[in-house]
């Protein structure tokens, strides 16, 4: 493992939500059963990348990563807010993606910890996003 400093520290950071994410998101279809939505597909699609690159980012110290997932992290986080706005009833439009072609996205299936799904994946790619940031800055 690379020797530590502050930007390893917001890469390990970076990578523990990823991981958390990933996980949580395997735990929530894989064992309780809830089918994700088409939404919650796509936020997935950013997210498990996320989690391997980040991890062999940090176990390498690769503070070069945020060229590559840092982009990733933001289009997670655009369609995690859509998927928010709508969820929340702030855009007028049904969340027809998952009524669509999968399962609901409202009940108490939505919720972890009384927290709608849909917001979670929000905040998770906003603090992957925050994480990586300082790595972008070029040292002084």
């Amino acid at each position: 493992m690379a020797s530590h400093n502050p930007n390893s520290s917001w890469l390990i950071l970076a990578w523990v939500v990823a991981l958390a994410a990933t996980l949580g998101a395997l735990f929530i279809g894989e064992i309780m059963g809830q089918m994700p939505c088409v939404l919650c597909w796509y936020q997935r699609i950013a997210m498990f990348p996320l989690a391997l690159l980040l991890g062999i980012a940090a176990m390498r110290g690769d503070k070069g990563i945020w060229i590559y997932a840092l982009p990733v992290a933001g289009v997670g986080l655009a369609i995690a807010t859509y998927h928010s706005l709508l969820y929340s009833g702030i855009l007028p439009a049904p969340i027809q993606p998952c009524q669509a072609s999968g399962p609901p996205c409202s009940g108490d299936g939505m919720l972890v910890l009384g927290i709608p799904i849909p917001f979670l994946s929000m905040a998770s790619f906003a603090a992957i996003a925050l994480l990586l940031l300082p790595l972008a800055r070029k040292p002084a």
